[in-house]
C-alpha cells in the first residue's frame, strides 16, 4: 500500500479543478499542466504547483506523454489522475507510468485495452453470457459478410467504429442500397478519427435509452456498483442531459442492470471507477454498449444522490486500500439532473460557438453545484471541447429536481457566445422530458428550433411592453430612452 503525496492532473478545463478541489480536501498537494491558451485558467491558479507543457493543440501538449511524465518528474508527484479524454484510456501511457514508478489513478492495462476496443469488449461479453445487441460480436471482415448479417437482423442497422467513440465512424442505414457506402464512410471516419478504421454492425434499437452504472472496484476483489444514470438526450450522438436515477427503471429491472454490470466489471478484473453503458429498448430488453474505463463527464449526479466522492473513492483505490464503502452502505437518495454548458449554437445544429466570455455568471442556491474550468474574461477557443461547464441539481424527488434546474438555468447568464442553455430548459420544459418517456430521438422527434426562439421573442416583446408601460408612468423619460436601445443590444440578439 502506498500513500499517494503528490498528484498531477493530466487534464484541463472543469475536470481538473474538480480533481484539484479533492485533492485539497485530502491534504495532498497537486500539479496542473497547461498549455500555452491556459496559462492562467482556474485549474492552473488552483494547483499548488503548475507545468507548461506546449502549444494549443493537443497532439504538442496534453496528449504528449514524455512531457507529462517529465512534469511528473520535474514536480516529484507521485501519481497521476488522467481524468477524461486526452490521455484517460490510453493503455500505453497507464503502462508508462507504471514502468517510470508513477500511480496511475485508474485501470489496468488489461482491463483499459479489453474494454477500450469495443469488438473485443463484446467479444468478452459474450463469453459471460452477458446480453449484446443483435449483430457481430467481433470485427467486420467483408461486404458480403455485412450483408449476411443484415438479412439475418434486419434494418435499421448501426455501424461503429471498433475504437474511439463520441460518435465519429458510426453510421445509421435503413435501406440495403445504402449500406455500402456507409460502412464505407464510418471506416474513413474512423480512419482519420482514430487511425483504426475497423467496424462492426449491430441491430439498430427501437426507442433505444441509454442508461449507464457507475461501478467501483478495488484491488482487494470487492466490486460495487453505485447506482445508474439517465444519458439519452444526446446531440450527435453526444450526451447533453443526464439525470439520476433513470426514470425508466423498475426496482428489479434496476438490480438486474447493476448485476450485471457488476458482471461485465469483474470479467475484465477492473479495478477503480468505470461505467458500464447499456442501451435498454422499448420492451425494456437491456444490452451492453461499451465500458468507460475512466471517471465520466456526469458522475456529479451520482455523488449528489449518494453522497459519495467518487474522486477520493478513486484516490484510495489506487493507494492499494479497500474500497471505503459496501455495497449495503451504497444508497440513492432524492434525484440530480446535470446539464452540460455547451459554447454550440441550438439554432444551427448545434455547431460550437466559441468567443470571448463577457459574462458568466454562475446560478447558486441550495442544492446547486456549477462544475466549470472557464471564468469570465476568458476564451472558449477552438483547440478543445466546447464544454462552459457543468450545471447540476438535486432535489427531493425528480420534479423538485426538474424546477430547481429550471430556476438555475434562468439565473444561468452567459454572454459572448451562445450556449447549450435555452435547449437544456426547452427540453425540461417538453412533456417528453416531464413524462419521462423520452429516447435517445429527443432531439430528432421533439426539438423545434422555431418554438425554442418564437418564446425567446414573446420574452422580448413582453419586456419591450413593460418598459412602455414604465414610460407612461413616468414622463421625463422617452419609450426608447427607457428601452435603453442605445445601450442595449436585445434586439439584436433576437433570431433573424
Amino acid at each position: 500500500m502506498a500513500e499517494i503525496k503528490k498528484v498531477l492532473v493530466a487534464n484541463r478545463g472543469e475536470i481538473a479543478v474538480r480533481v484539484i478541489h479533492t485533492c485539497k480536501e485530502l491534504g495532498i498537494k497537486s500539479v496542473a499542466v497547461y498549455s500555452r491558451p491556459d496559462s492562467f485558467a482556474p485549474h492552473v491558479q488552483l494547483a499548488d504547483e503548475s507545468v507548461f507543457i506546449g502549444e494549443a493543440a493537443s497532439s504538442e501538449s496534453y496528449l504528449v506523454m514524455d512531457k507529462i511524465i517529465d512534469a511528473c518528474k520535474q514536480t516529484g508527484a507521485d501519481a497521476v489522475h488522467p481524468g477524461y479524454g486526452f490521455l484517460s484510456e490510453n493503455s500505453a501511457f497507464a503502462e508508462r507510468c507504471k514502468q517510470e514508478g508513477i500511480i496511475f489513478i485508474g485501470p489496468g492495462t488489461r482491463a483499459i485495452e479489453l474494454m477500450g476496443d469495443k469488438t473485443s469488449a463484446r467479444e468478452l461479453m459474450a463469453v459471460h453470457n452477458i446480453p449484446t445487441p443483435p449483430g457481430l460480436k467481433s470485427t467486420l471482415e467483408s461486404i458480403e459478410e455485412a450483408r449476411e448479417v443484415a438479412d439475418d437482423i434486419g434494418f435499421p442497422i448501426l455501424i461503429k467504429a471498433s475504437a474511439g467513440g463520441g460518435g465519429k465512424g458510426m453510421r445509421i442505414v435503413h435501406k440495403p442500397e445504402e449500406f455500402e457506402a456507409s460502412i464505407k464512410a464510418a471506416k474513413n471516419e474512423a480512419r482519420n478519427a482514430f487511425g483504426d478504421d475497423r467496424v462492426y454492425i449491430e441491430k439498430y434499437l427501437e426507442e433505444p435509452r441509454h442508461i449507464e452504472f457507475q461501478i467501483m472496484a478495488d484491488m482487494h476483489g470487492n466490486t460495487v456498483h453505485v447506482f445508474d444514470r439517465e444519458c439519452s438526450v444526446q446531440r450527435r450522438h453526444q450526451k447533453v442531459i443526464e439525470e439520476a436515477p433513470s426514470p425508466l427503471l423498475t426496482d428489479d429491472l434496476r438490480a438486474q442492470m447493476a448485476e450485471t454490470a457488476i458482471k461485465a466489471a469483474e470479467a475484465c478484473d477492473y479495478v477503480g471507477a468505470g461505467t458500464i453503458e447499456f442501451l435498454v429498448d422499448k420492451h425494456h430488453n437491456y444490452y451492453f454498449l461499451e465500458m468507460n474505463t475512466r471517471l465520466q463527464v456526469e458522475h456529479p449526479v451520482t455523488e449528489m444522490i449518494t453522497g459519495i466522492d467518487l474522486v477520493a473513492a478513486q484516490i484510495a483505490v489506487a493507494e492499494g486500500k479497500e474500497l471505503p464503502f459496501t455495497q449495503e452502505d451504497v444508497k440513492k437518495i432524492g434525484h440530480a439532473i446535470e446539464c452540460r454548458i455547451y459554447a454550440e449554437d441550438p439554432e444551427n445544429n448545434f455547431l460550437p460557438s466559441t468567443g470571448t466570455l463577457l459574462k458568466h455568471r454562475i446560478p447558486t442556491g441550495t442544492g446547486v453545484r456549477v462544475d466549470s474550468g472557464i471564468e469570465e474574461g476568458q476564451a472558449v477557443s477552438i483547440n478543445y471541447d466546447p464544454m462552459i461547464s457543468k450545471l447540476t441539481v438535486y432535489g427531493i424527488d425528480r420534479e423538485d429536481a426538474r424546477k430547481k434546474m429550471l430556476r438555475a438555468l434562468d439565473e444561468y447568464e452567459i454572454v459572448g457566445c451562445r450556449t447549450t442553455i435555452p435547449f437544456c430548459t426547452y427540453t425540461l420544459e417538453h412533456e417528453a422530458f416531464i413524462s419521462g418517456k423520452y429516447d435517445t430521438h429527443f432531439v430528432k422527434d421533439h426539438f423545434d428550433v422555431d418554438k425554442l426562439f418564437k418564446k425567446h421573442d414573446d420574452e422580448i416583446v413582453a419586456l419591450a411592453a413593460a418598459l412602455l408601460v414604465s414610460n407612461a408612468e413616468n414622463e421625463q423619460t422617452t419609450p426608447l430612452e427607457s428601452a435603453g436601445v442605445e445601450s442595449s443590444d436585445w434586439w439584436n440578439h433576437r433570431r433573424d
